[in-house]
């Protein structure tokens, strides 16, 4: 998802790239490095995600994902629901899967 997202033009740091991989960091910190480095959050961790916007709304963004293992459709419908938002500052936006047609 992470490269997808990168060939649309998105600007995305990972844990990973960060140094922060597997550390146990807590959700709290996570979104305080994200606030301090200007760039909004992306996540499958919802429940929290959603609670902390309500308690920091003052952040660069918060784009909460449910899990879909097609990772280039997630980036595709990411991309698309960001497609003419000017900033994403304060916003929580949420990206759910479509389930399939019966």
């Amino acid at each position: 998802m992470v490269e997808a997202l990168r060939k649309k033009g998105h600007d995305v740091l990972t844990t990973r790239d960060a140094g922060k991989a597997n550390d146990g960091v807590p959700d709290e910190e996570v979104l305080r490095f994200a606030i301090e480095s200007r760039r909004a959050d992306l996540t499958h961790n919802r429940q929290d995600f959603i609670r902390l916007h309500r308690q920091r709304p003052d952040h660069e963004g918060i784009i909460v994902c449910t899990d879909n293992p097609d990772f280039s459709a997630l980036a595709e419908k990411i991309h698309t629901q960001l497609q003419g938002t000017e900033s994403l500052k304060g916003l929580l936006v949420r990206v759910n899967r479509l389930l399939p047609q019966k």
